[in-house]
């Protein structure tokens, strides 16, 4: 339940600012066009190693607005902060998947939408279409198949993730999955066959995940590939 709640935000709000930004360059012809698909691609050259540690800072002196929290059974999610700051939250997590995942997204998009004409741009423009309508009722559908493809890799990488999780959240009930079977070994005594157990359940979701997006996922990858 920790996972799908850091791991779905995240591939949305990925999905929805990489599909913006990727608008604006693809369909556009403006100054800094390049130069801002360049800086989102270049965010992906950076290792998280390299900038653990200030960023550890900021999420320690980071002030959230404790809004209370939802209860689902016997589980309880924070709304926005339960400490009063950033570090030690589901909104942390989320936000650094964003920002490490929103590059790569948005390189993929860009030359996805590099394949749309732009007189549909331009014909949504002239029947008074603004450019959220756009984005959001001519362009999306259109990308549907890149989209599927990019949601099954976002979901995958975040879903995998362990250096983040391990350095920013403290409790262990909040930890992801990935993460949170660090927790099933001791200092003295490691069970194996408990570990091997939760890796194999762990490995189920983004089994699951591929299998349903699988047709949508192919379609995406072999976009472009049949022409010369």
């Amino acid at each position: 339940m920790n996972t799908l709640i850091i791991v779905v935000p995240g591939v949305i709000l990925t999905l929805l600012l990489a599909s913006m930004v990727a608008f604006c360059c693809s369909q556009f012809s403006w100054k800094f066009n390049l130069v801002v698909l360049m800086i989102f691609t270049a965010g992906n050259l950076l290792p998280p190693q390299v900038i653990i540690v200030p960023l550890y800072w900021i999420y320690l002196n980071t002030p959230l607005v404790a809004l209370g929290s939802i209860d689902v059974g016997k589980f309880s999610f924070p709304l926005f902060s339960d400490n009063g700051l950033l570090y030690d939250q589901y909104l942390g997590i989320i936000l650094i998947h964003v920002v490490f995942q929103t590059g790569f997204a948005t390189f993929v998009l860009s030359n996805y939408m590099k394949t749309i004409t732009k007189e549909i741009t331009e014909s949504a423009l002239v029947d008074g279409a603004n450019l959220l309508q756009i984005w959001w009722n001519v362009v999306l559908p259109l990308c549907r198949p890149a989209l599927a493809a990019l949601a099954t890799l976002l979901f995958t990488f975040m879903y995998n993730d362990f250096f983040w999780a391990l350095i920013l959240l403290q409790t262990g009930l909040k930890r992801p999955i990935t993460s949170a079977l660090n927790n099933l070994q001791g200092e003295f005594f490691i069970n194996y066959n408990l570990i091997a157990a939760g890796s194999l359940l762990a490995a189920i979701p983004p089994i699951i995940i591929y299998i349903a997006l699988q047709k949508h996922f192919v379609a995406g990858l072999t976009l472009g590939s049949t022409k010369g």
